[in-house]
């Protein structure tokens, strides 16, 4: 399919702006001229979840790659359906398309580090992990470039109600005999020895959870995701395509229906653990618990990213960082050669040691 790209075009010299972390604004890439952007009201609106969807259900569905023709140099070149913002093939322009699907980002956190900040932060986590490979710090010490990316996210928001049953434990204390050594001789002594009184319960509790974040991005390990949070909602902006100027940027491909099952999983641990405190007692135990999910929202988001791919022993390793608070999450190499120095350092050191205490005197 084919889609018309736009890009944003500097007014003083013509060349092409991207948005700039570091001033916040739109700034040529060539002149170094700010653009200001508009700043409307940040409070970003929810929407019912049912009606949600009925707007999925209904969406055609498109899996052919974009076609997308570029606006400065007139190249053809194509993307993945989801990819909403990229550069051109030919002439590095930054490229932004329409979406594809029915339910669009409506607001979004903008990039805040510099991919020279973003550098650092990765580059003292690298500093300190052990064993890593010295090709791998080296790699990351030089001048590798990171992709800036906004990947999607859902928040939810429910109020719930839980019906459970179980049992609480309430500890109690017993005088026993119990035989001991004293001195070489056997005696009987009285000892409190603690039981638990296990009495059946059930009962119910309701919450009400607020902006549940859930990645909506099946394009990278969701534990990764995970792993670079929490966000700070409370610094949103409403969507502008010239926030994407500069930067890659997907569309969910995690649907909404399954972005909530997630979320299900998130509230319930905080849902069994109010019923644990319902229960009371010492200890809890809960058998079964039943909840009912009402009042749910939703918002579509786009949140900033830095990444970094390191390749090594036909191995890929993936780093992201979160580009509005600087955490760093990522798989990492081990250095087998270094783990063997130390371990034949430690066992030199322990044969020294049995070899100096059989040889003293």
């Amino acid at each position: 399919m084919k889609f018309e790209a736009i890009n944003f075009t500097c007014p003083n010299c013509g060349g092409y702006m991207i948005f700039s972390p570091k001033d916040g604004e739109m700034k040529c890439d060539f002149c170094d001229t700010i653009d200001p952007i508009e700043k409307g009201d940040s409070e970003t609106r929810e929407h019912d979840y049912y009606d949600g969807l009925d707007l999925e259900e209904n969406q055609p569905q498109l899996s052919d790659d974009k076609e997308i023709s570029c606006p400065k140099c007139g190249g053809s070149f194509t993307t993945q359906p989801h990819i909403l913002s990229s550069h051109c093939h030919y002439c590095g322009t930054p490229t932004i398309t329409k979406s594809i699907r029915s339910i669009t980002p409506e607001s979004l956190l903008p990039f805040i580090l510099t991919q020279k900040e973003a550098k650092e932060r990765l580059h003292r986590w690298i500093g300190s992990l052990w064993f890593a490979p010295t090709v791998f710090i080296k790699y990351f010490r030089g001048d590798e470039e990171l992709q800036g990316l906004y990947i999607p996210h859902w928040s939810y928001d429910s109020s719930t109600h839980s019906i459970y049953n179980g049992e609480r434990g309430d500890t109690y204390y017993v005088t026993v005999r119990q035989r001991v050594m004293v001195n070489g001789k056997e005696e009987f002594r009285n000892v409190q020895e603690a039981r638990i009184n296990w009495t059946p319960v059930d009962g119910s509790v309701s919450l009400a959870f607020d902006d549940i974040i859930i990645g909506g991005c099946e394009t990278l390990p969701r534990a990764l995701i995970e792993s670079i949070s929490p966000w700070n909602v409370g610094g949103l902006v409403h969507f502008d395509q010239r926030y994407l100027s500069g930067f890659e940027a997907e569309e969910y491909s995690t649907p909404l229906e399954r972005g909530f099952e997630y979320a299900k999983d998130e509230m319930s641990r905080t849902i069994r653990n109010r019923i644990k405190s319902d229960i009371g007692g010492d200890e809890q135990r809960i058998h079964n618990v039943n909840t009912q999910y009402d009042d749910i929202l939703y918002k579509n988001m786009l949140f900033p990213i830095w990444t970094a791919t390191f390749k090594w022993k036909d191995k890929s390793y993936r780093y992201l960082i979160n580009a509005q608070t600087g955490r760093v999450a990522g798989d990492r190499p081990y250095s087998v050669a270094k783990i063997a120095f130390l371990v034949a350092i430690i066992l030199s050191i322990l044969a020294a040691a049995i070899y100096y205490d059989q040889n003293r005197g």
